[in-house]
C-alpha cells in the first residue's frame, strides 16, 4: 500500500521510529540481566522501557520539534494541537517473564483525534498500523502490508470477546455485568493488552474491553480499529481513548455490548 492521506508522512516517520524501537526492545528481550523496578503504583518498569521511550522522544524531537509528547515513563512535553502518545513497551510484565506478547505503541493525536497508530510486536513478528484515510494494515512496511478489517458478526451470541483480567472489573463494581456478558457471548479469551484490540481490527475477535486504561495504552489502537471499520469508545460510549477504559468492537456489536457492560 502507498499512504496518500493527510498523515502519510507522519505514518512513515512512526514506522521508521518503530523499526529502531524494535531493534532495542528485541535485543534485550529475555535478557538474564534485565533491570526491573517497581513504580509508585506498584507496576514494573525496566531500563529498556525507559531507554525506548527516550529513543522515540529524541527522534520525534528531531523530526517533529513543534509537536507535544506524552509517554508512560517521563514528563510530558507541551506543544500545539499535535501530540505524540507513546507506550514504549505495552505488556512489560510479559516482557519481563519472556512472554512474547508485548508491543511498542506510537500514536499521533491531532486536535484531540488519534490519526496515526503503529503497534509493533517484534517478538511475535507482527506489526499493525493505520493513518486516517489510509485504512488499517498488517506488516512491517507499507510495501509488504496487507489490509485488515473487522468481522461481520452481528449477534452477541456469536461473538468472540477478549479481555485482560477480572480484577479490574471487580474493582469497578462491574464484575457481575462482565461475567453475565461472558456467559452470553460465544467465546471468551484473555488475550490481553494491545493484542485484544488488533485482533478485533483483524476480524478474528469481535470485541475487546478493559475497565482501567491510560491514554498511552489506547491511543495507537484507536486508528487501527477505526480504520479497519470498527468502533472504539469508553465503557460510557465516549469516542476515542480518553475515558479511562475501553470497548472496541466490529461496530455492529457496539450498542449491545455497551448496554451489557453498563454500571448497574
Amino acid at each position: 500500500m502507498q499512504p496518500t492521506g493527510p498523515y502519510a508522512e507522519d505514518l512513515a516517520l512512526a514506522m521508521t521510529i518503530a523499526d529502531q524501537a524494535d531493534a532495542l526492545t528485541l535485543a534485550n528481550f529475555a535478557s538474564d540481566d534485565l533491570t526491573v523496578e517497581l513504580k509508585a503504583d506498584d507496576t514494573p518498569v525496566t531500563a529498556v522501557d525507559r531507554e525506548t521511550e527516550l529513543l522515540i522522544r529524541r527522534l520525534l524531537d528531531e523530526h517533529r520539534p513543534a509537536d507535544a509528547f506524552h509517554g508512560e515513563e517521563f514528563a510530558d512535553k507541551s506543544g500545539g494541537s499535535r501530540q505524540w502518545v507513546v507506550d514504549p513497551i505495552d505488556g512489560t510484565k510479559n516482557y519481563i517473564r519472556g512472554v512474547p506478547v508485548w508491543a511498542t505503541l506510537i500514536a499521533l493525536v491531532d486536535d484531540g483525534r488519534p490519526v496515526v497508530g503503529v503497534v509493533s510486536a517484534p517478538a511475535l513478528g507482527q506489526r499493525w498500523f493505520a493513518a486516517a484515510g489510509d485504512g488499517a494494515w498488517k506488516g512491517f512496511s507499507t510495501a509488504d502490508a496487507r489490509a485488515v478489517s473487522v468481522s461481520d458478526v452481528a449477534e452477541v451470541g456469536g461473538a468472540s470477546l477478549s479481555y485482560s483480567s477480572l480484577t479490574g472489573w471487580e474493582e469497578r463494581g462491574l464484575l457481575d455485568a462482565f461475567l453475565d456478558l461472558s456467559r452470553t457471548v460465544w467465546r471468551t479469551r484473555a488475550y490481553g493488552d494491545f493484542w485484544s484490540y488488533v485482533l478485533v481490527a483483524e476480524g478474528v475477535v469481535d470485541a475487546a474491553c478493559e475497565p482501567e486504561l491510560e491514554l498511552y495504552d489506547m491511543a495507537a489502537l484507536v486508528p487501527v480499529v477505526e480504520e479497519a471499520g470498527g468502533t472504539f469508545t469508553s465503557l460510557a460510549g465516549e469516542p476515542g481513548p480518553f475515558g479511562g477504559d475501553a470497548l472496541a468492537t466490529n461496530g455492529r456489536l457496539h450498542p449491545a455490548l455497551l448496554e451489557a457492560l453498563r454500571a448497574r
